[in-house]
């Protein structure tokens, strides 16, 4: 494997030591990625495709993944999913993957990379379903990339981070939109929440939001890498408007959700 160039990728948040090589990704590993491993395979064998492929352990220690050909589309594309048959998709390929997850039972020695503790635990979610970790492809296929802090959550939980990135909910002038409750309301349609599900979400998109800014200062403070560079550079500040914006018109979201 000597004469394979090792490419770095970049444009994530914490990318450090990930690397292309032919058609496989390279990253670090952790006490974490059997687990996680064991995850993909399970995705892959019930027929979930939108999904890196696992392929094992290289002779550095590091895990070896499929290479998902395409284009993160945050944030130079993500007019790709503003049409609302576009966040349709992305609704519908969460529940997909949700429901694929459903079957899965992690191994008995599981150890999973937490980073904000879950409400709830019913799957082994993906904690981070956002446009920076959704590539498509040119024929447009779309995947999840970044499935490392994968750990057990609830189907709601990963949905409410999911609606901040993707409707989006925003407190940032550039990315508000004046349909944002009626995104909401066609995200929810298209997973296929119920009423208990919609009455659940509407609080917990601002606690979902809120636990992001938490998390970052918490680890700032402890003067964990990256998150503390991430702090200094004003995403703890990103994530508290959001959840401030978020929690003001909660009213507006509950009537989107359950009228009609």
């Amino acid at each position: 494997m000597e004469h394979e160039v090792e490419q770095p990728l970049s444009g994530g948040n914490v990318s450090d030591g990930v690397v292309r090589i032919g058609d496989t990704v390279r990253r670090p590993a952790g006490p974490w990625t059997p687990a996680v491993h064991a995850l993909l395979t399970h995705l892959h064998e019930v027929g979930f495709r939108a999904a890196p492929r696992p392929l094992g352990i290289d002779e550095q220690g590091r895990e070896v993944l499929s290479f998902v050909v395409g284009e993160v589309i945050w944030p130079d594309r993500f007019a790709l999913v503003e049409p609302e048959r576009q966040l349709a998709r992305v609704a519908r390929l969460i529940r997909d993957f949700h429901d694929a997850a459903q079957g899965f039972t992690p191994p008995a020695d599981a150890r999973w990379q937490v980073l904000v503790p879950a409400e709830g635990a019913d799957i082994i979610a993906h904690q981070d379903l956002a446009p920076w970790n959704l590539v498509v492809g040119g024929d447009d296929e779309w995947a999840f990339i970044d499935w490392d802090t994968a750990a057990p959550g609830s189907r709601l939980w990963d949905v409410a981070y999911a609606i901040r990135g993707f409707v989006p909910l925003s407190a940032h002038p550039a990315w508000q939109t004046p349909d944002a409750a009626h995104r909401l309301r066609l995200f929810a349609d298209a997973y296929g929440l119920d009423e208990a599900e919609r009455r659940a979400l509407v609080p917990m998109l601002g606690r979902r939001t809120r636990a992001m800014h938490d998390f970052l200062r918490d680890q700032s403070a402890r003067g964990n890498q990256p998150w503390a560079r991430l702090w200094a550079e004003g995403h703890g500040d990103a994530w508290r408007g959001d959840a401030e914006y978020i929690e003001e018109r909660e009213e507006k979201w509950e009537k989107a959700l359950l009228s009609g």
